[in-house]
């Protein structure tokens, strides 16, 4: 068992969105009752969350366009994102990455 158990349902927090392209998009910090998140985007994405500035490289963890994904974070850690690399699988689009704080 984990130690943020995760429910089906959670309260929704602030909300930011990213843009990005070839150059990276950064978040505001997340709040102090931050522990998961939920990440949605209109274009395939790569993001980097981590502890002061981060910046996104598409060496980062992957996120498809049009997918849902929750990830557990630490209160005021920061995320970035920057467009996914076209290697012939993905086609490398800007996009927006949506990032909800639930609690």
């Amino acid at each position: 068992m984990s130690f943020f158990p995760k429910h089906h349902a959670s309260r929704v927090g602030a909300s930011q969105a990213i843009a990005y392209d070839s150059s990276v998009g950064i978040t505001n910090a997340f709040s102090a009752g931050t522990y998961q998140l939920r990440l949605a985007a209109n274009s395939a994405c790569h993001y980097r969350i981590g502890d002061g500035a981060q910046t996104a490289t598409t060496s980062d963890t992957f996120l498809p366009a049009n997918v849902i994904d929750y990830v557990i974070v630490s209160p005021g850690q920061r995320i970035s994102a920057v467009k996914a690399a076209s290697n012939g699988l993905v086609t490398a689009t800007a996009g927006t990455l949506w990032v909800t704080e639930m609690s």
